[in-house]
């Protein structure tokens, strides 16, 4: 194939710019091809456009990639990795800030572009943030980082809002995302652009490659909308750019950005995947396959580079990035740190919060808040004492803040005189994030990557809408607080459709998320303690619709077991029990009540509460085994879900209480009696895991 017709002539620009820029395409070529895998096309059409955006306009300090006031650049289409891991080579970026020991070391060596998508390097596949400094947010699931980039532009609104004071500006950073027509094809990015739409975050800037090529072809095959009136339609500013290599454009584009108070800004940028390739440059096969020698040699050939030159980096390259990028970021990060210590003299009242939220630490005393709820036969729906734990810790975390998709009401997340955060103010606490479960996710994972602690709720039956938001939260060490009520048949009339049976299974399958069904309001508070001291993983609290009595403790084990994820509850006399009943959440009251009954009939039964499975299995074996001693095997879950994973807590002559179908419509406690999650249900069971042992 000929190289396409349609391909732009190179526009005048400096020649030390047209070497950084093909300097960035060679590299994501060799690195592409080394590995045999990967995306070469967009990284080499989209290198103007990223190199403008990083020489002129990003406020970005290489020594100090973790500077708070830095602009932030997300990469949504992870695909196109190689273009970041270029950048941050070429741009000097260190793994640690100025006072970290391995300052010097820089976040992506040459030799790791060289083991790119390798076991061993930090250039991974798809971009992780965890894993290698310069790295924004993980982005690889298309729209992720669209989504993530929302929530940064409103940590930036929002902190600017609680720390700025005339004269000492310590917040005002933009988002800049390169996204693709993959990108807004998702759902996730629609739902975050309405919400940016919404908010007026005028610090938002989408850049849209707009190829017309995605992994099946020409996107005339699925995708012909007009995104331009469609962004216009969600109170977002647009502009063109008909050329990716033409800088002017692109400058004048992101200038109009710059100058832009109300809107978030799009602007769409046209360009020919494989820039340069004389045979696969416009097609499907240079975005997800290497090029092959041919097509490499042709390339250079194209950019006038040598072409048995691989991994060439002339070194006038990373001192124009030390000039440009690098000069200004540096006076950037030195006005911003006089601007602090000023701001320390000028507001004591506020220096002390902000140094507490600098250090990413909890203020002194930030959980005297929390309430302790005393014993109560009729109790509270868990979803109303966890609103009023969030309302205690609201008063002691001043940038703890959430919200719900529409459901505030239901999921009790609501704080009275938190202040709304939307286009009249940004300054508020409470988020009404709409009826968009997947953007309100996405964008909590950008708050938690600026420094924030965000919460969001909706009814637990909709974790589907917000799984792979979630899935992220995780994989990144995000410490996103998921509130999800409405956590079983429980929930009564509103029926199957609404009945979450799997979700439990669903949550608990996930690494590195912490899931929690508490039993009764001060688990519920306990496990928010928990959950607020780890900043680093997610945590997903399920919650009630219904009542659950608040439990005596002077009776029973006392609450803070729930930090170690499961506990003895009620204990047989003299600790030997004959069985072991364990509940979770609504049900442990019921094997309370079974364990009555099985009293009653001469049967020794252990209650353990285990509200939390992930941290019960992070506790040492000997505490595990005197919750759950090995020799009892006569054991019953009672749950009112599926019983899948259960086996691993109660063994082969266990037996599970709980459901085999989805719900149905009706009042709880008919459908808890429908559905055979009863304690007689209970106690029965227990004699025949007796009688299994036998």
């Amino acid at each position: 194939m000929s190289a396409p017709s349609a391909a732009p002539a190179r526009p005048a620009a400096t020649d030390l710019d047209r070497l950084a820029i093909d300097t960035i395409r060679t590299l994501s070529m060799d690195a592409v091809e080394a590995a045999k895998s990967g995306h070469p096309g967009t990284p080499m059409a989209l290198a103007p456009v990223a190199f403008t955006v990083w020489k002129d306009f990003l406020r970005y300090d290489p020594a100090d990639p973790a500077w708070p006031n830095r602009d932030r650049f997300v990469l949504s289409c992870g695909h196109a990795s190689m273009l970041l891991y270029s950048l941050i080579h070429l741009a000097g970026i260190r793994r640690g800030g100025p006072t970290d020991a391995d300052r010097r070391e820089p976040a992506v060596s040459l030799e790791q572009i060289k083991r790119f998508r390798q076991l061993d390097s930090v250039c991974a596949g798809h971009p992780e943030h965890h894993m290698t400094a310069g790295i924004e947010t993980t982005t690889g699931p298309l729209g992720q980082g669209c989504g993530n980039s929302v929530g940064m532009a409103i940590a930036s609104r929002w902190l600017a809002a609680r720390y700025n004071r005339p004269g000492h500006t310590l917040f005002d950073y933009d988002t800049y995302v390169l996204c693709s027509d993959g990108d807004l094809m998702e759902g996730v990015a629609a739902e975050a652009a309405s919400i940016a739409g919404h908010l007026g975050l005028a610090n938002l800037c989408w850049i849209y490659d707009d190829n017309s090529i995605t992994i099946e072809g020409e996107t005339h095959l699925a995708f012909t909308e007009d995104v331009a009136r469609r962004f216009e339609g969600l109170g977002w500013r647009i502009e063109h750019v008909a050329d990716a290599n033409d800088a002017a454009a692109l400058q004048q584009a992101l200038r109009a950005f710059k100058a832009e108070q109300k809107r978030p800004t799009l602007v769409i940028v046209k360009s020919v995947i494989g820039y340069g390739a004389p045979k696969k440059a416009g097609s499907h096969e240079a975005h997800g396959a290497p090029l092959g020698a041919e097509e490499i040699a042709g390339a250079k050939a194209a950019y006038g580079w040598p072409a048995d030159a691989q991994f060439r980096v002339p070194p006038e390259v990373p001192e124009h990035f030390a000039q440009t990028l690098g000069a200004r970021g540096r006076q950037a990060y030195e006005g911003w740190q006089k601007s602090v210590a000023d701001y320390s003299k000028a507001h004591g009242d506020l220096a002390g919060e902000l140094r507490d939220f600098l250090d990413g630490r909890l203020p002194p005393g930030w959980d005297k808040g929390i309430p302790c709820f005393p014993a109560d036969p009729k109790g509270l729906a868990s979803r109303v004492s966890s609103g009023k734990v969030i309302q205690g810790i609201s008063a002691g975390v001043p940038w703890f803040l959430g919200g719900s998709a529409d459901l505030a009401p239901s999921t009790m997340t609501l704080v009275p005189g938190a202040g709304d955060f939307g286009p009249g103010g940004y300054a508020g606490r409470n988020f009404h994030f709409g009826i968009r479960e997947h953007g309100m996710a996405a964008a909590c994972n950008g708050m938690s990557l600026s420094g924030l602690r965000p919460y969001c709720a909706t009814f637990f039956v909709f974790l589907d809408y917000l799984k792979p938001a979630l899935r992220l939260s995780a994989l990144g060490g995000l410490g996103v607080i998921y509130v999800l009520t409405h956590d079983s048949i429980g929930l009564g009339e509103d029926g199957p459709t609404h009945q979450p049976i799997e979700q439990l299974a669903n949550a608990r399958a996930v690494p590195g998320l912490s899931v929690f069904r508490p039993g009764d309001a001060n688990e519920v508070a306990e496990a928010w303690r928990v959950v607020m001291a780890r900043p680093d993983r997610p945590a997903v609290i399920v919650l009630s619709r219904q009542n659950i009595p608040t439990l005596d403790r002077a009776t029973y084990g006392a609450a803070t077991g729930t930090a170690r994820g499961g506990y003895v509850l009620l204990d047989a006399p003299g600790g030997k029990p004959d069985c072991i009943l364990i509940g979770t959440g609504s049900e442990v009251q019921v094997c309370l009540d079974a364990a009555a009954q099985l009293a009653a009939s001469g049967v020794k039964a252990r209650v353990v509460s285990l509200p939390s499975w992930d941290l019960f299995e992070e506790q040492d074996p000997a505490y595990r085994e005197s919750v759950l001693p090995a020799a009892v095997t006569a054991r019953v879950a009672c749950e009112a879900a599926c019983g899948f994973g259960w086996e691993k807590w109660i063994g082969f002559r266990g037996r599970f209480v709980g459901m085999r179908s989805f719900g149905a419509s009706g009042p709880a406690p008919a459908l808890y009696k429908h559905f055979g999650i009863t304690p007689e249900a209970v106690a029965q069971a227990a004699r025949e895991s007796l009688g299994a042992g036998v």
